[in-house]
């Protein structure tokens, strides 16, 4: 990927990331507290200093994701996920929102009783928080890898009787 092109995905994110932010602080109830906002402090991780760890191996065998700012687990965070080629995931919600830029691989969503999308390197892809029913997964061909925010932990909140499509 040239500089120039690298620039222009990593502003087109940042402003995603800010609009969604943004939505989300809109339909929060009066009263409720306010996001977080990100960092003030500047974030620089070369790749070689991500460290990458199992996701959850009872909610994906071989998902591994590296935090980038935050804490997937605790809170609001930005994170690169990997999926192994071939994964499928079972049909599920997130408690929070979450938004989604492909880097590399084919990445597949599919909302409930849906045929999947094929999302390749550079598709964004938004999943409202709470009722959202769908199917995550990566083609056959090779590994997926993707840049995820949110500002809440990750969850992953199977939904009885969901199967892969």
């Amino acid at each position: 990927m040239t500089a120039k092109r690298f620039l222009a995905f990593a502003v087109t994110f940042v402003l995603a990331a800010v609009v969604t932010v943004a939505q989300d602080a809109a339909k929060a109830p009066a009263g409720a507290p306010a996001p977080k906002p990100m960092s003030k402090t500047p974030v620089v991780k070369p790749a070689a200093d991500m460290k990458w760890t199992d996701l959850d191996p009872q909610k994906g065998p071989g998902v591994k994701i590296a935090d980038v700012w935050g804490d997937h687990a605790k809170g609001g965070y930005g994170a690169f996920l990997r999926f192994p080629a071939g994964f499928l995931s079972p049909l599920h919600t997130h408690t929070h929102t979450i938004t989604i830029v492909v880097i590399s691989g084919t990445y597949t969503q599919a909302p409930e009783g849906k045929d999947a999308a094929r999302l390749g390197a550079g598709s964004y892809a938004y999943q409202p928080g709470g009722s959202y029913k769908h199917i995550s997964g990566c083609d056959k061909a090779s590994d997926c890898v993707l840049f995820i925010e949110s500002t809440g932990p990750f969850d992953l909140l199977p939904v009885s009787g969901g199967a892969g499509k």
